[in-house]
């Protein structure tokens, strides 16, 4: 798999990376067997970029990642994720937290559950406006200094405060959603870290899988997926979107790629500075991911593409309201 640079700084990944967060929670059960050997063969197929995050499981997924990789370290960019405080005695508590102190136990906690003595590429998880992010991002250098972590990045951060941050301490990527039909982050986003040499790490780039075309009906997700409480996921908006995906599975059928395929290549089209990470906890879901990498899109289906999915085309939230006012501050 060809590699990408993450930022202007020497962070180098593949093409496409692999989100993990998936084999622990929020999309139905897991197989942790299958999982590590989706890890497995992520590596195998050139893949070298994890990302997983210490809410994930309520730490579950780092230590899962970490006995992935055991062995194999030297293979992967590892990229976890802090400030989405959970407890393991109560899954529902949810708070947001970017205090020095937190900041540190924070990555602490994380090196011990993955097992490694270092993290690639640590990433505020969401903003906290309780803590100004000079003092978050401050608290995270010193992680550099210390050697504990190589790069910084952010996670769904507004220009102004990408800004504030990068003024502290290179950041060397930041994750946002981006998609067919998640395309908010090219009014200002994009421009804005393309102006400061920051990479872009596009995180649900098949739209939850639902750009795959898998999903048909809400009965198709497990009774515990997250998403029957997206809005993208209910009611007159999921009957809206699956339009899109007939349009999108359309152009993909005269292709001959997978609807699935079609999406992650326009977003691999979208810049060399831009990474998606596609989530599975199957192998066979990862190699059809993969094989997107060497679809190339004509000039003219790109074209097509707008006309099908231009800005704003999906019906419906990224997330529910509480979910909605973490993003993009």
């Amino acid at each position: 798999m060809k590699q990408r640079a993450l930022g202007s700084h020497g962070l180098i990944v593949s093409e496409m990376g692999l989100g993990c967060m998936g084999m622990s929670e929020f999309y139905g059960a897991g197989d942790e067997v299958e999982s590590i050997a989706t890890v497995h063969r992520a590596l195998e197929l050139g893949i070298t970029l994890l990302d997983t995050a210490d809410m994930y499981g309520a730490g579950e997924n780092e230590r899962l990642v970490g006995r992935a990789i055991r062995g194999r370290r030297d293979r992967v960019i590892l990229a976890t994720k802090f400030g989405n405080v959970r407890r393991a005695e109560d899954p529902s508590f949810r708070a947001i937290d970017g205090s020095p102190a937190y900041v540190r136990a924070a990555c602490d906690a994380s090196l011990q559950r993955l097992g490694v003595d270092h993290i690639d590429l640590y990433l505020q998880h969401r903003v906290d406006p309780k803590t100004p992010i000079e003092e978050t991002v401050g608290a995270m250098a010193e992680l550099v200094k210390s050697g504990k972590v190589r790069y910084l990045g952010l996670s769904e951060a507004a220009p102004q405060t990408i800004r504030r941050a990068h003024a502290v301490h290179p950041i060397a990527a930041l994750q946002t959603e981006y998609s067919l039909w998640s395309r908010d982050v090219e009014d200002e986003v994009l421009p804005t870290v393309r102006e400061l040499g920051i990479g872009f790490v596009a995180y649900s780039p098949l739209g939850r899988g639902f750009l795959s075309g898998a999903i048909t009906r809400v009965g198709d997700l497990a009774p515990d997926d997250f998403r029957r409480s997206a809005p993208r996921f209910q009611g007159e908006n999921f009957a809206k979107n699956l339009e899109l995906v007939a349009h999108i599975t359309q152009l993909a059928q005269r292709k001959g790629v997978a609807p699935g395929q079609l999406a992650l290549a326009w977003v691999l089209a979208r810049g060399k500075d831009v990474v998606p990470i596609p989530g599975t906890k199957h192998r066979r879901f990862l190699e059809e991911n993969v094989a997107a990498a060497v679809v190339a899109l004509t000039a003219e289906e790109m074209v097509q593409i707008e006309a099908i999915a231009p800005k704003g085309v999906a019906a419906g939230e990224r997330y529910a309201p509480g979910g909605m006012a973490a993003v993009n501050r």
